[in-house]
């Protein structure tokens, strides 16, 4: 008998569909399959938890995340969730980035510090490598040549934004493969040439802007335990903590098994990293790279340098890539300021201590958190986001549509290795792919 039958003889659950994956991706798949008529549906992850990679982690009253997640009123997602809206914490962010030359200023270029403070050397050298790269540098293979292509190399290097590239592609901006960045670096073009900064600097007349949000103050779970109700009152089951084994087929029906139990579907919707589900599937394959990311949680006392709620690392030492205030949004515990400073675990070969010790050094080299810094407690997450190395978004490409081929729809931040920034690219992203 083969293999897939004698999966499905044993499967004791029979779903309509089967959702792998509990993040925004995979709970906006459940909502959609709801609105085209399907009425038992199961949703199951490796974590414990709902919400994907929205992480949070407490101790006594500092509640911290691991990242930085803002949400907007007009949303997508709340048209699948409305009772979210209600449970989010309205803020009023503002961004800020510390450059090379040890200055807190705007993110992500700003025409004051960047250009005007350059002095007329600087000028001179900001339009004439920006000259240089329009006529001679035409041609666009990676990151770097992309953003040099746009604000010249002077200004690239200048401003920080190349070191800050390295930080968060986890590989240098030369080595990032542009048919993946391209999708994510267009705020360049848009916000970073020149032409832009120019028309910035003139009056200009604001339409209504979107409210800005964050989870509660009591952590991601709060919020999303409402989306997993309305998810439950219209047939969905969750089954968290899994421990996927293996994904079979037999003829068109697919049989998952799970550390404790074997179910059946005719369809199967994947959010999880594309190597796990062809792992689960005997699939051999391209190993496709993911972000570990490190969070370091801080409470403090005293003069912290800066007023920005959400600073960037631009500079062109210390390892840290941004830092989210929580306290700005929460309010301070016992007077304490506290905020998560995220680091490539990569970059510090996964350790903790090497990452505090780097922090520490490179904020008091630039006078940032003066007083008294105290290590609350840290995290690991491991596939963050896609790392764009050469070639993967071919490779990326090329296992999608075997899953596909093989009858598995593959999308999403990990299911489509494709680094999604907001829960509403998420959000339009699965709606997407479901509505073809």
């Amino acid at each position: 008998m083969l293999a897939g039958a004698r999966s499905l003889a044993e499967a004791t659950e029979h779903y309509e569909a089967i959702v792998l994956g509990a993040g925004v991706s995979g709970l906006v798949s459940a909502s959609v399959l709801l609105a085209q008529g399907y009425r038992r549906i199961l949703v199951t992850d490796a974590y414990d938890h709902v919400g994907g990679n929205h992480i949070d982690w407490s101790t006594g009253d500092y509640t911290f995340d691991a990242g930085s997640f803002i949400f907007q009123d007009d949303s997508p997602l709340l048209r699948h969730f409305p009772e979210l809206l209600p449970r989010y914490t309205p803020i009023f962010p503002d961004w800020g980035r510390l450059n090379p030359q040890g200055v807190v200023t705007a993110y992500p270029i700003s025409v004051k510090d960047d250009i005007v403070g350059a002095g007329p050397m600087g000028w001179i050298r900001i339009f004439s490598s920006l000259l240089y790269a329009r006529l001679f540098q035409r041609k666009i293979r990676n990151a770097k040549e992309f953003a040099r292509y746009w604000i010249g190399g002077y200004l690239l290097h200048s401003s920080g934004l190349e070191a800050y590239m390295k930080r968060f592609y986890g590989v240098p901006p030369d080595e990032i493969d542009i048919q993946l960045a391209q999708k994510r670096m267009l705020w360049i073009s848009e916000h970073a040439s020149l032409a832009n900064l120019i028309r910035r600097l003139l009056p200009q007349s604001k339409g209504p802007a979107n409210r800005q949000l964050i989870r509660p103050k009591e952590g991601f779970s709060h919020l999303y335990k409402v989306a997993a109700e309305r998810l439950e009152e219209g047939g969905v089951t969750f089954v968290l903590g899994a421990s996927f084994q293996a994904l079979e087929k037999n003829d068109k029906t697919f049989c998952l098994r799970m550390n404790d139990r074997t179910v059946s579907s005719d369809r199967v919707i994947s959010t999880i990293p594309i190597n796990h589900v062809e792992a689960m599937c005997g699939f051999e394959s391209e190993k496709l790279n993911s972000i570990t990311l490190l969070s370091l949680f801080f409470s403090f006392s005293g003069q912290r340098g800066f007023s920005q709620s959400i600073l960037y690392n631009f500079s062109h030492e210390g390892t840290w890539k941004r830092l989210t205030m929580h306290s700005d949004f929460y309010g301070r515990v016992n007077g304490r300021e506290y905020f998560a400073a995220e680091v490539i675990a990569n970059d510090i070969d996964f350790s903790t201590p090497l990452a505090e010790q780097n922090f520490r050094k490179h904020v008091q080299a630039n006078g940032l958190f003066e007083g008294d810094l105290k290590l609350e407690g840290s995290m690991i997450l491991e596939n963050a986001y896609p790392i764009y190395t050469e070639r993967s978004g071919a490779r990326a490409a090329e296992a999608i549509r075997s899953l596909k081929a093989f009858g598995i729809e593959s999308f999403g931040r990990q299911g489509g290795f494709d680094y999604q920034p907001t829960a509403r690219v998420s959000t339009i992203e699965a709606e997407s792919a479901l509505n073809r």
